[in-house]
């Protein structure tokens, strides 16, 4: 996966800097964030991050204003058939969603992952119905079960 921006039609999702970080664990707001960035996902995301880790979390940038996050839980590592694996997470502000961004940048970050033939899954709790569509508009169609926090475990097939 390369270090450079991911971008769609819409949307950038660049991947956090050190700056970026030590706003995030700190005080200091940068200016292109949305008054609720950030969420207290984006934050626990910040512990995921590793200098030039491309499988790291990136921002959700719409129409300049960062309105959420989205990143791999670090690089892929051999699933139990060996196939390359990692999961995913992401999230938007209120004022975002419902608008098919979540959708947007969750597709983007699966091409890239795609072409590196890796496999993604996603945890989600069951009663998100609106993260469980996002996640079958974008193939993930294997249910695993559930993890030790309840969450629904599934995964997107490799194209």
């Amino acid at each position: 996966m390369d270090v450079v921006p991911i971008t769609t039609a819409r949307l950038r999702l660049p991947l956090w800097s050190s700056e970026d970080i030590a706003r995030l664990r700190g005080t200091d707001r940068a200016p292109d964030w949305h008054p609720d960035f950030p969420r207290e996902d984006d934050r626990d995301a910040a512990s995921m991050w590793h200098e030039g880790d491309p499988w790291g979390p990136r921002s959700i940038v719409l129409g300049g204003v960062v309105v959420g996050s989205i990143g791999f839980f670090g690089p892929p590592s051999p699933a139990g058939d060996g196939t390359p694996e990692t999961e995913v997470g992401y999230g938007l502000v209120e004022d975002a969603r419902g608008a098919g961004v979540a959708t947007e940048a969750l597709q983007a970050v699966l091409a890239v992952a795609d072409a590196d033939g890796v496999r993604i899954r996603a945890s989600v709790l069951p009663d998100n119905a609106p993260s469980i569509r996002v996640l079958a508009k974008c193939g993930f169609t294997e249910l695993r079960g559930s993890n030790e926090d309840g969450e629904l475990v599934m995964a997107r097939p490799l194209r």
